[in-house]
């Protein structure tokens, strides 16, 4: 059985913090401030930036919290999160993914928390979907029909069972420490991708030695997968033994 990449999108594939999430951010404010008025509740800036903040870092999606706090309908808030003037002139992206994932041996699944029409938008413009065998966007994550996006175990194990995946020989492409700290749990192997991240949290060389806890590899760019082939094949390997 060979390697099954899980590859994130915003901040893995492109660089979602050049103009998208500046514009998501936006959006959420916006439908977080009427909510918040409607309900008679403080809704500053401030007390709308927190709220969106503090949502995210507790549930691991500002959606979690708007529909866990105030209700919210899923769809409705993905889809005013996610609307942009023109979106193809928004997204930035290295040159050479298509001919990375072509050569990069083993199935590829894309594993996103965007909504599934944002994702194949932008997998469009980048000209990767065909690259991808499935494509699991925050819709479809869903555990006892509740909502559970990365970094969910419950989620992960589920798209394991389903997708019949063995963990250990899975690897999970991605920008945030929390989703991949969690998918290691469960003994996924994990590669942390840093240029897209702010400066304090990408220093330092894409070592083994200085990786954080949780993360078997550090790479600057998903194309720079293919040179720490070896390393993971043998991590695997170390499993399977």
């Amino acid at each position: 059985m060979g390697i099954t990449w899980l590859f994130d999108l915003d901040n893995t594939l492109h660089d979602a913090s050049h103009a998208i999430f500046p514009a998501i951010n936006v959006n959420m404010n916006r439908v977080i401030a009427q909510v918040l008025s409607d309900a008679g509740a403080p809704a500053t800036p401030a007390d709308v930036d927190a709220a969106r903040i503090a949502y995210w870092q507790r549930y691991g999606a500002t959606l979690l919290g708007m529909v866990k706090h105030h209700q919210m309908h899923p769809d409705t808030f993905l889809h005013e999160a996610h609307l942009f003037d023109d979106l193809a002139s928004m997204i930035r992206a290295e040159r050479g993914l298509a001919g990375l994932l072509r050569r990069l041996p083993g199935r590829k699944i894309l594993l996103t928390n965007a909504p599934k029409r944002y994702s194949q938008d932008v997998m469009r413009h980048l000209g990767l979907q065909r690259h991808f065998a499935r494509h699991v966007a925050i819709e479809s994550m869903r555990v006892h029909g509740q909502l559970r996006p990365k970094p969910s175990r419950p989620m992960l194990r589920k798209l394991l069972a389903r997708e019949g995946l063995q963990a250990s020989r899975c690897v999970l492409v991605e920008d945030t420490p929390m989703n991949l700290k969690a998918a290691r749990v469960l003994g996924i192997r994990t590669v942390l991708v840093t240029q897209y991240l702010p400066v304090a949290h990408r220093s330092g060389p894409s070592t083994f030695v200085k990786r954080p806890a949780g993360i078997d590899v550090k790479v600057r760019s998903v194309k720079r997968l293919a040179g720490h082939l070896h390393r993971l094949r043998s991590r695997i390997a170390d499993h399977d033994d």
